[in-house]
């Protein structure tokens, strides 16, 4: 099996889960937190919604760095206010790592990508162990998010399996 088929394949199920929890993202609590600590909800649905972007941005560039020179950015930033807006950018930046799956290879996926903070080198890995991380990050974010829902008293969905409001499993 080739990782691009792997990856595919994990992406559809990822997609499919992280649609059911992004669909009950409440409106009007982007700034709710839990904590003061906390990242507000609407950031941490924004963050949800848009890491399936991060594929693409790991097969295509060479390199991230998350704390760019002031004026510009490599990622999308437009706020998402609302269940259907956070769906849909999902949706669409799932098109597009499904796109850039499928025009990639083995061999580019085995290349290093580098992460930067301020041009500085913290992440030099093989991308197929970035996109691998990258799912892992998508799950703990996802489960965040599916605490926010809890304490906000909305039904939190099934995932990998049954939650105390969603007896199917996923």
């Amino acid at each position: 099996m080739k990782l691009t088929d792997l990856f595919l394949a994990q992406l559809d199920s990822e997609a499919a889960r992280t649609r059911k929890t992004l669909e009950r993202v409440p409106d009007g609590k982007d700034d709710w937190r839990p904590h003061a600590k906390s990242m507000p909800l609407g950031r941490l649905a924004m963050l949800v919604a848009h890491m399936p972007s991060w594929l693409s941005l790991i097969i295509k560039q060479a390199e991230l760095d998350v704390v760019p020179k002031a004026g510009s950015s490599n990622v999308n930033m437009k706020p998402l206010r609302t269940a259907a807006e956070f769906v849909k950018a999902m949706d669409d930046d799932v098109a597009a790592a499904r796109e850039a799956l499928e025009s990639t290879d083995d061999a580019h996926l085995m290349t290093h990508w580098k992460l930067l903070a301020a041009g500085k080198v913290v992440g030099d890995d093989p991308r197929y162990i970035v996109i691998r991380d990258t799912f892992a990050h998508l799950a703990h974010h996802r489960a965040q998010l599916g605490v926010y829902l809890r304490l906000n008293d909305i039904a939190v969905p099934s995932v990998y399996g049954p939650s105390a409001d969603d007896q199917t499993f996923a």
